[in-house]
């Protein structure tokens, strides 16, 4: 849960002489290929905890649209240029693809988001806006007045004109989280206020933003077809909620704010191993997105210091790789005990993320249908490398490999 208004195993062993080596040549020690995995399989100490994670590139699922994390200048400072570039870049940083911003009250304040909303965009982000509050003149209160409601239209349309534009916005943030400082809605409040104002905002419509990812009040905003209509995307929250399906709603469903603990370096290993396993299990749900909550923060991807952290490289695994547009494939979400794996793909290319919670080095071999795969580029990341590359051949579509303990791997297809 969020604590105040600014803050919110058991692997086969396949080992060899030169399993130390530097990741950064070709790994051919720990490559099996198809022909060897009968024989890897009758060395398993208990096969039945060790499963082929099955790829199938013919079954294609939700469409990837990204993964970011917000800046709020008016509350703890704009990025830096640094941060900036270590933040969006795909060569040098983590490759975010969506930037979530503050709507303020104030249009006095509407300046201080446009730099670095200009640099996300020139790097291929979608720019998000959400607004805690509606200037105080138009509430009661909390609340919104509904006599207010073409007012507030204009305010949201003023910021984005100011910015220069934006993705799609939110009006409400976590209408649902009574706790909280900021502006309250029911469901049906917002979506009654989208059929009527959505097309006077200034951008397309992302709703209804629960707290918790609350189905029932996704559902019960969805229930108004006008406001449906209006909605580019169902976005939503996850503290206190494991990441979840949500059915058939008729609607891209994003992750736009979630931490895993405000208290915890995003030095820590462990934690960004949580992160890790979190972004995984919003993929497996079937969601398109995934946005942490501040860029810069000592417990986020970027510290103080403007050093990528830990989390900052576990996202790197999901933001660099697997870009907008690219449509996530069938994968064996959990094929051996303590790994986890999510596919996806662009055209011929295959991307797979590996997450190795145990702590051993764990083998895990792969098969993978419906494309062609020769070899693959290895980006590995533990508690003591970032993003350490290395390059292997397949064949017959099938290899296996060691998964460093305690670790993330992106595997991207030549």
């Amino acid at each position: 849960m969020k604590t105040t208004f600014f803050l919110r195993h058991l692997a086969m062993p396949f080992l060899s002489l030169s399993l130390m080596m530097s990741s950064c040549t070709r790994h051919l020690e720990d490559i099996t290929p198809d022909s060897k995995k009968a024989t890897n399989a009758e060395n398993a100490t208990d096969v039945s905890i060790m499963s082929t994670a099955t790829i199938d590139a013919n079954t294609v699922q939700q469409t990837i649209q990204g993964f970011g994390g917000m800046s709020v200048p008016i509350w703890i400072g704009d990025l830096t240029a640094d941060q900036r570039t270590k933040a969006f870049s795909t060569s040098s940083g983590i490759g975010m693809s969506i930037l979530r911003v503050m709507v303020p009250t104030s249009s006095s304040q509407f300046a201080a988001e446009k730099t670095t909303i200009d640099v996300a965009k020139s790097y291929g982000a979608k720019v998000i806006a959400t607004a805690w509050n509606a200037p105080s003149a138009m509430m009661d209160g909390l609340y919104l007045r509904g006599s207010a409601w073409g007012d507030y239209a204009a305010h949201l349309r003023a910021y984005t004109q100011a910015v220069g534009g934006v993705y799609a916005l939110s009006p409400w943030n976590e209408p649902n989280y009574m706790a909280s400082g900021w502006m309250h809605a029911s469901a049906a409040e917002i979506a009654n206020f989208v059929a009527a104002q959505g097309d006077n905002c200034g951008a397309p419509i992302m709703c209804p933003e629960p707290f918790n990812m609350d189905q029932t009040f996704i559902n019960t905003y969805l229930s108004n077809a006008t406001a449906k209509s209006k909605t580019l995307f169902v976005s939503g929250h996850i503290y206190g909620k494991t990441p979840y399906n949500l059915g058939n709603i008729g609607k891209s469903v994003w992750m736009t704010e979630h931490y895993t603990n405000s208290s915890i370096s995003g030095n820590d290993w462990p934690n960004a191993m949580n992160a890790a396993k979190e972004i995984h299990d919003c993929m497996t749900a079937g969601w398109a997105a995934y946005v942490w909550w501040y860029i810069r923060r000592f417990y986020g991807p970027i510290d103080e210091n403007s050093s990528i952290t830990k989390v900052g490289y576990v996202m790197a695994h999901f933001a660099r790789y697997v870009r907008p547009g690219y449509t996530k494939i069938a994968c064996s979400a959990n094929p051996t005990t303590g790994v986890y794996t999510t596919a996806y793909k662009s055209g011929s290319k295959i991307v797979i993320v590996a997450i190795n919670t145990n702590t051993a080095i764990t083998y895990q071999p792969f098969t993978i249908s419906g494309t062609t795969v020769n070899s693959f580029n290895r980006y590995a990341t533990t508690s003591s490398s970032n993003l350490e590359s290395s390059s292997f051949s397949i064949s017959n579509n099938a290899f296996g490999i060691n998964l460093p303990a305690s670790s993330i791997t992106t595997l991207v297809s030549n």
